[in-house]
Order: C-alpha cells, then structure tokens, then sequence
C-alpha cells in the first residue's frame, strides 16, 4: 500500500513523509529504524489510553482503569488496529523477516502502531496524535469496560450460559497455518443449546479460544438487549 492510500486510512496527512516511512521500518531493514518512534509512541498510547478510560468510566476504581488500559495497548489490542487498516502492506521489512511473514506477525505490527502515534506527534503535535489514537481505537476504547476486566471472556461466557441453565460452549481448533514460530490458529465457539457459533483467528490456541468467546458474548449480550 502506498503512502498516500496510508495516510488516508490513518486520517492524517504527513507534513515530512521521511517520519512516516522511519516508523514503517522494520529493525531487519536497515539501522534507520522504527524503534525509538516505538518507545515514544508506548507513552503516548498508554497516557491517551488511560485518559479515555478515566473521563468514561468515573465509577471505575484504579486496579479497574489499570487492567483496562493493559487490554487497550496490549500487542494483540494493536496489532488487531493495524490489520484493519492493512498496515501490513506498508511494512518496510529485510529479506528475512519478509520470507517468514513478518508483515503479519502481531509484534512487528504493533510496534509499527507505536511508532506511527510518535511520528504524528513529532509531524503534528501532541493534538494530532491523540487524535489519531482516538481514530484509531475508536471501537475498542467504546467497547471498554473496566469492570469486566477481572474476567476473560471464556470464563464470562460460561458464566452467562450458567445463569440461563444452558450447558457450557464448545472449543475446536478447524485450522492452523504458518510455519511453527509463527503460527495461526482459527477456533470455533459454539453454543448448542442455541445453535449458534463464532470464528476466530490469533497466534496461539488460547488467544483464539478467547476472542471465540469474546465474540459469542458480544451476541449473546446483544440479543439480551434487543
């Protein structure tokens, strides 16, 4: 994907291209690299994140806030953001992260997450980079709720299924590619009871399983208030 397409989808528009393109870099790919924007671009998430957080749910306690936050910035949190806008095509990655897949693996996107707030930041301003973490979280920061933060997803499925006296959900593994440092595995969540179930893909079995049930919940839930 070039550039400008990139722009586009971030909303933003790069004063000096050069920061846009240091930030998509890859370590693999040369010494001039994304690594420093990374760690800029950590702290700029993290207090982004925790205002939100704050200013949406007052009644939510520290320990609450804290364990939201960590679901906000987490690897898979951002790696998820960048596959939505295909960060992947725009990776400037070397010869070997570019065999084993490195354009897809949930590290390398995430970091080029990071590094892309910082490169806005030092591009635009703080303003313009809060901005962006706004755009770009938008769905997961509306989805936040602090105090369901003490359980997964699974055990909160089980829960609700529990409460209407139907029996517990299903895990299957129906696919597994990649080579074995590197692997994808897609789940199935189902629930008999109501004939119905969800996919999803992650980089390990449990990850999978619990997005599954993420997911199932987020139907369930959404049928209770319908």
């Amino acid at each position: 994907m070039g550039l400008e397409r990139l722009q586009r989808r971030l909303g933003y528009r790069f004063s000096n291209l050069e920061l846009l393109e240091q930030a998509l870099t890859h370590r693999s790919a040369g010494s001039r690299n994304n690594e420093r924007l990374e760690f800029l671009g950590d702290a700029i998430l993290g207090f982004e994140a925790a205002e939100n957080l704050y200013r949406r749910h007052p009644q939510a306690r520290e320990g609450e806030l804290s364990r939201a936050r960590a679901q906000l910035v987490k690897r898979e949190t951002l790696a998820q953001v960048a596959r939505r806008i295909q960060l992947g095509e725009s990776l400037i990655l070397g010869p070997g992260e570019l065999r084993s897949g490195g354009q897809n693996r949930d590290s390398i996107l995430a970091d080029a997450v990071e590094a892309i707030i910082a490169a806005v930041f030092l591009d635009g301003g703080i303003e313009a980079a809060r901005t962006l973490v706004r755009r770009l979280l938008a769905e997961e920061i509306a989805a936040s709720a602090p105090t369901e933060q003490l359980k997964d997803p699974k055990t909160r499925l089980q829960e609700l299924l529990q409460a209407r006296a139907m029996k517990l959900p299903s895990y299957e593994v129906v696919a597994r590619r990649g080579e074995s440092h590197d692997q994808r595995f897609t789940v199935v969540c189902r629930v008999a009871d109501l004939n119905a179930e969800t996919l999803a893909t992650a980089g390990s079995r449990r990850k999978a399983e619990q997005e599954a049930a993420r997911l199932m919940l987020g139907r369930l839930e959404g049928e209770k208030e319908t």
